[in-house]
Parts: structure tokens; C-alpha cells; sequence
């Protein structure tokens, strides 16, 4: 492998490992506010505030999972109060889905506590750094979004317990 490709693997490495962190974070944070609620309702939320209301086929479209995980949230997020279903006008069968007032005011006080958890974790990096990594990265999941088109190909584990590496064509 050369310089390159090795460089490339380390830092998939560091995202998955500031990808898992910030899961991590997630899960403590929303257990403890939220018994019962799984973590992942918080970005559905999230959704819905950037998106406005929503199919739960495009919700699950663009969280990128299937609809019977989105419906599962969608039950919790309602019995919270945290969002609103009403038909959708065209064909009464399909619902409609909307942040409540609830669940309005629950993103903007869960969106502060994830502002403090960064500023917390880059206290000592100055707004240029923090402005040029958030360049980088967007550039990079760009790349990435792009990227996805390709066909992936899956290369077998290597011995010695090593993960499998995906491979575009």
C-alpha cells in the first residue's frame, strides 16, 4: 500500500473513531435526558426542522433506513408529544409528519448541548481551525456523497483478525 492509500485509510480511521464518539456522546446525553427514547429520534427531529413536514417514506430515504425503523421513532416521537401525523390531503392512507412546539423547543435545547459538547472538545482551537476543518470536511463528504455512486467492492477480511476494507471500482 503506498503513502497515498495508507493516508486515506488513516483518517477513515479518525472519522470513524469522531463518528463513534459523538455517537457515544449522543447515547449518554439522550438516555439520560430521554429513558426509553432511543437517540436516533433526536435526529430525526432534526430532520424534520431542516426538511419541514415529511412521508415517513422520505424521512427513511433520507436517514437512508428503512420505513419500519422510521415508524418505530415516529411512535415514540408522538407518544413524546415531541411530533405531530395527520393525513396527508392526497391519499388519506400516507401520514404526514411535523415537529410539535414540544419538539421544536426539545431540538433547540438538545442543539445547545451538543454546541456546548464541541466547544468543550475544541476549546483550545481557534475559529480559523475550526472554520478550516468544517471547510475540509464538507469538501470531503461532497467527495464522499459522490463517491457513493460508484459500486463498492467488498475485499475479504485479511488474517490476523483485520477488518474488510470497501473498495470503490
Amino acid at each position: 500500500m503506498g503513502d497515498r492509500d495508507e493516508k486515506a485509510v488513516q483518517l477513515m480511521r479518525e472519522l470513524r473513531a469522531a463518528g463513534q464518539l459523538q455517537h457515544a456522546w449522543i447515547n449518554q446525553s439522550w438516555q439520560r435526558e430521554h429513558d426509553g427514547l432511543h437517540p436516533a429520534a433526536a435526529m430525526l427531529l432534526s430532520d424534520l426542522n431542516a426538511h419541514g413536514e415529511s412521508r415517513p417514506s422520505d424521512l427513511a430515504k433520507r436517514k437512508m433506513v428503512d420505513v419500519s425503523v422510521i415508524s418505530r421513532q415516529i411512535a415514540q416521537l408522538t407518544a413524546a408529544g415531541l411530533v405531530e401525523r395527520r393525513p396527508a390531503p392526497e391519499d388519506g392512507r400516507a401520514s404526514l409528519i411535523s415537529l410539535s412546539d414540544a419538539g421544536r423547543a426539545e431540538l433547540e435545547r438538545w442543539r445547545l448541548l451538543h454546541v456546548d459538547f464541541l466547544q468543550r472538545a475544541l476549546a483550545d482551537w481557534t475559529d480559523d481551525e475550526v472554520e478550516a476543518l468544517t471547510t475540509r470536511l464538507t469538501l470531503m463528504n461532497q467527495g464522499l456523497r459522490e463517491a457513493l455512486g460508484q459500486t463498492p467492492v467488498t475485499l475479504p477480511a485479511r488474517t490476523g483478525g483485520g477488518e474488510e476494507e470497501v473498495i470503490p471500482k
